[in-house]
């Protein structure tokens, strides 16, 4: 399992004093320990360390490996911590490889596996020598304490490591004398590392398969391979980090008779906890329903299903609203079947029927109305819930462009809340490319699909399609292949390519996996179910589950994701939530190379309208560990006003917040690279006509923007500077003070959303702790004469960096600093 993970921060709001800060030099809690007696217990550690260098040496031998190091998978006592940050030592090249806990709650056990290179065969070794024999410095009090107390007293056992050490799913489903599918994930994404691995298999006639991840010190894999061969793998390889099951492809289960498929929903409920799913709810605005369905039930109620007219009635009539309805509650819902986990679900669903049922076709409406309807239906049956709205219904009947429509004038109208007062979270799918002939020209055809009405909407989240799909099993297709690689974009994804730069939103945002598509050799392409998620079936009675892909499936998962963040800060606004979505989001490596052509902001820019800000992730959505550092402010501010003694409207007010930044420890760090992420999310409020709609800076009723100061850049220095811009009506004003930093730069400051990424040394880190927030132009100010030149809006701010790999705390001293003593622990 990961280290512990603790909750985010929230700022009290910005800094009204500019006064100088000094971050307290403050450990973070300690892992539980149990009292060892000295010399017994390093005689015992010292026992254990032998046997088990030995065990892996007469492996090696056997094997006649020539691996540079062993590994050896470090144990707990039952109900106490291993100290991991003590477990690596990377300038040294022991590195912590992964970390699992099995047995009751409470009575976990704490495994690492970690690799020792041969060299090092007596770090560990000194350590126990040392915490036998010597002592640390007195403290103040005059207590002293063995030398390395925390990680010896830590240690229950030490073995060499075996399969199960690297095993991160549920050890049913490890392979036995039969070959299957395995994930490998590499402790690098070196390209010698991969070649590496590869000569391995392919002398071992491991067979491997197509694609491959890559993620920061991880590359992954698969592997057609036995038990047997794993340990093989094990042996004669230095740079194996973990092994999971490769996830069952959506085909097998719909292959399945209903009867067995009901074995599966009965398998899943029985894991499953429902709490409060009456208090955070994801409303899907769809074709309706079918909450019949037994994964459904618990978690939609027939008083939560609606429909915009009555005579429809409120079941499902085509099948979509129920596939969206089952990935809003569940997710992955192949995951959750297969992975034989406890599943705590903490949101609930609400459904309204915006489509009609046959034999009425759809016709032109006004469908911004019946959007509105449909939640409000559901808001004044429910007013206490927090809800997440869910919409995969688009129309594509002329490109936009990107300029708005009344349908998504109407989903920003709802979303900043300014005509009722109430802000929400709204999500919707960028519509999908469904053509086989674009499906042959991928990704070209992509770039020139456009996304579709309302799913351009600024204050929507707005969700296009990835894949990691790529393994074909169906017999009739040998010869096919997937046409997107893994980690690239779907075929499905449509894009803001398009567009005019500088001009509307960087759409979509986000993307979720979304499923892939099969050619063959003749370049026939197939639309194969392979190459899907699945979901909730509506004809229950005929099967439980039905393939789903596109974009559809991926605004899906986002609005299970917003579910996952609102549950873990119920309190938290809207405008947060889209903003810890965005924030967590990352470039795949196959996106970059396929769509990110030099290293220039404008061609990162042009990467984010094909890609948006890449995908989401949630754990890194939800929390920060203790070498990791997330801020957020929810704040309100004043854009405009009357000018004091002239009749005219101008900007008004500037927040300025000074980052408790762990000064002390960046400086230290001196030239190392970090990376630093800023976003700001807001709703702005659409322009009442239609006038405003043909230049960009009078439909929005105001903008906002967040500056940083340089690494040289002095505090009176930095806000005097942004100060004058706050008063000038440049759209996009410079950021000077760090502007070399920034991976985008201006070109981020369209639609209501701004993510960058500052990449610097520590030590420059360390000098950029002030963050200005400032209004730009908007039709709230030009259009005086409507009397909202006065109004205040929200914003939510996001800040955050970490420090990979540095066994430094810099979560606790903030925490401290910021009135929480008591870090919070977070579960996913």
């Amino acid at each position: 399992m990961p280290a512990q993970r603790f909750s985010h921060l929230f700022l009290p709001g910005p800094s009204e004093k500019r006064e100088d800060y000094s971050s307290p030099r403050r450990g973070g809690e300690g892992p539980r320990l149990r009292s060892q007696d000295r010399a017994t217990h390093a005689a015992h550690v010292r026992q254990q360390l032998d046997a088990a260098w030995k065990q892996a040496e007469r492996r090696r031998a056997v094997a006649h490996a020539d691996r540079a190091g062993v590994y050896l998978e470090f144990s707990s006592e039952p109900a106490f911590d291993l100290a991991l940050k003590s477990l690596e030592d990377q300038r040294s090249g022991i590195r912590l490889l992964n970390v699992r806990k099995d047995g009751p709650e409470g009575n976990e056990t704490s495994r690492a596996t970690v690799f020792v290179p041969q060299s090092k065969a007596g770090h560990f070794i000194k350590k126990v020598v040392d915490y036998a024999n010597k002592d640390n410095p007195p403290k103040k009090d005059g207590t002293t304490a063995p030398k390395h107390a925390d990680l010896i007293n830590s240690i229950g056992d030490i073995r060499a490591a075996v399969v199960e050490s690297f095993w991160q799913d549920s050890t049913s489903r490890l392979p036995g004398n039969a070959a299957t599918w395995v994930e490998v994930w590499l402790s690098s994404e070196d390209l010698g590392v991969i070649e590496k691995f590869e000569s391995l298999c392919q002398a071992r006639s491991v067979q491997i398969g197509e694609g491959r991840l890559t993620f920061p010190e991880r590359t992954v894999m698969l592997v057609l391979a036995n038990r047997t061969q794993l340990a093989d793998l094990i042996e004669h390889s230095d740079n194996i980090a973990e092994f999971r099951a490769a996830r069952e492809i959506a085909s097998f289960f719909i292959e399945e008779d209903n009867a067995d498929q009901v074995k599966w929903v009965d398998d899943l409920l029985g894991r499953c906890d429902f709490q409060n799913v009456d208090q955070i709810v994801v409303l899907v605005l769809d074709h309706g329903v079918n909450n019949g369905h037994r994964l459904l039930n618990a978690v939609l109620p027939v008083l939560n299903c609606h429909a915009v007219n009555p005579a429809w009635g409120t079941n499902d009539h085509n099948g979509h609203g129920t596939l969206m309805a089952g990935t809003a509650a569940y997710g992955d819902l192949l995951d959750c079947i297969t992975n034989n986990r406890p599943l705590i679900v903490r949101h609930g669903l609400e459904s309204a029927k915006i489509l009609p049922p046959p034999p009425e076709a759809n016709p032109k409406r006004l469908w911004g109305h019946f959007t509105w309807q449909g939640v409000s239906l559901a808001e004044t049956q429910a007013p206490h819930r927090t809800r997440i709205i869910c919409m995969a219904v688009t129309s594509e009947e002329e490109p936009t462009r990107g300029r708005p429509t009344s349908w998504s004038g109407q989903i920003d109208e709802m979303a900043s809340g300014y005509s009722d007062d109430k802000k929400r979270l709204i999500i919707l799918s960028a519509g999908n490319v469904n053509e086989p002939d674009d499906w042959k020209a991928y990704p070209d055809s992509n770039k020139t699909r456009e996304v579709h009405d309302p799913a351009h909407a600024w204050n929507a989240l707005t969700v296009g399609a990835f894949t990691a799909k790529t393994s074909i099993t169906d017999t009739t297709l040998t010869g096919f292949q997937a046409i997107a690689e893994a980690g690239g974009l779907s075929p499905f994804s449509s894009t803001s390519v398009t567009w005019a730069n500088r001009k509307w939103p960087i759409k979509p945002e986000v993307l979720f996996e979304g499923g892939n598509v099969a050619i063959g050799r003749n370049k026939n392409v197939v639309d194969s179910d392979d190459l899907k998620l699945l979901s909730t079936y509506y004809k229950p009675h005929v099967a439980q589950f039905a393939a789903f892909d596109a974009t559809s499936v991926a605004s899906a998962q986002a609005a299970w994701m917003a579910a996952k963040i609102q549950a873990a800060y119920p309190k938290a606004w809207p405008e947060t939530v889209r903003a810890l979505i965005v924030h967590s989001a990352e470039w795949t490596a196959m996106m970059k190379k396929r769509h990110l052509r030099d290293s220039s902001k404008g061609a990162h820019y042009q990467l984010a309208k094909v890609c948006g800000y890449g995908v989401p992730d949630l754990e890194r959505a939800i929390s920060c560990a203790t070498n990791s550092l997330s801020l957020i402010s929810e704040a309100t501010i004043q854009p405009f006003g009357k000018h004091e003694t002239q009749s005219r409207y101008v900007s008004k007010d500037m927040h300025v917040y000074r980052l408790p930044w762990p000064a002390d420890v960046l400086g230290n760090l001196g030239q190392i690279q970090v990376k630093m992420r800023v976003t700001l999310s807001y709703f702005i409020e659409p322009s009442p006509g239609e006038i405003g709609w043909k230049d960009r800076y009078r439909y929005a009723s105001h903008g906002l923007r967040f500056e940083l100061n340089g690494p040289g850049e002095g505090e009176s220095e930095f806000v005097q500077r942004i100060n004058r811009k706050a008063r000038e009506d440049d759209e996009h004003p410079g950021t000077e003070g760090a502007n070399d930093h920034w991976t985008i730069g201006e070109a981020r400051n369209v639609g209501s959303i701004h993510s960058d990424i500052w990449t610097g040394t520590a030590a420059e880190l360390a000098l950029s702790n002030l963050i200005a927030v400032h209004p730009s132009v908007g039709w709230w100010r030009e259009r005086h004469h409507l009397n909202k030149f006065s109004k205040q809006t929200r914003y939510s701010l996001v800040v955050s960096f970490s420090l990979p790999g540095q066994d430094v705390d810099i979560y606790t001293p903030v925490a401290v600093q910021l009135g929480v003593p008591t870090k919070i622990a977070i579960t996913i």
